[in-house]
């Protein structure tokens, strides 16, 4: 298997734990997004067990390349921010887990093998919270600037940077920001990075 997290220590200690089991072993190791995707060309593993947010590329976004790269690779996150958003996004780039930080090593190693027969593993408790979130209300177009917008940029620049006109713009972040019942598109971002929207 291939261990991406940017966290050096968990990374290690994931890999030390996992190594302990007769049937599993650590083919290569990833501190990015982007050098997850080189090292599972490079070593081809039969899982990738990928943490949600890396730099230079998310898990859901290395899964998705994986899945066109290295298709004999089964993909699964284990996040400490498995919001509702996050696991729909990461089931439709056909992530085959979705587990918490908080699960044993022990429980870890029997998901990775059950994601290695090709079934698939979802955290219970972040299913029902998924199910009762309900989808986005948001559509791409609004998702997209009010990203573009979460670092406080102003219209003008946004504007540049989507290749749209300000007015189009403000008419975007408006409508997403009444969606989500917020009173700016700053209040609307952080709301929709909570719930893994963004």
């Amino acid at each position: 298997m291939l261990l991406a997290d940017d966290e050096h220590l968990i990374r290690g200690a994931l890999a030390a734990l996992l190594g302990l089991e007769d049937d599993l072993r650590v083919v290569a190791e990833a501190a990015s997004g982007t050098e997850a995707i080189a090292m599972a060309r490079a070593s081809r593993p039969d899982v990738a067990v990928l943490d949600l947010q890396m730099p230079g590329a998310d898990g859901v976004t290395v899964a998705t390349a994986l899945r066109a790269e290295v298709p004999g690779c089964r993909a699964m996150i284990v996040t400490g921010h498995g919001r509702p958003g996050h696991l729909k996004r990461a089931l439709e780039a056909g992530v085959r887990g979705f587990v918490p930080k908080t699960v044993s090593a022990r429980r870890l190693a029997e998901i990775i093998r059950t994601v290695h027969a090709g079934s698939r593993y979802i955290d219970p408790e972040l299913a029902a919270d998924a199910i009762s979130a309900g989808d986005s209300p948001l559509t791409a177009r609004e998702a997209e600037l009010l990203e573009l917008a979460e670092d406080g940029a102003p219209i003008a620049e946004i504007a540049e940077r989507a290749r749209l006109t300000p007015g189009t713009v403000r008419n975007y972040l408006s409508a997403a920001a009444a969606k989500l019942g917020a009173e700016n598109r700053h209040a609307a971002a952080r709301i929709a990075r909570s719930q893994g929207w963004l």
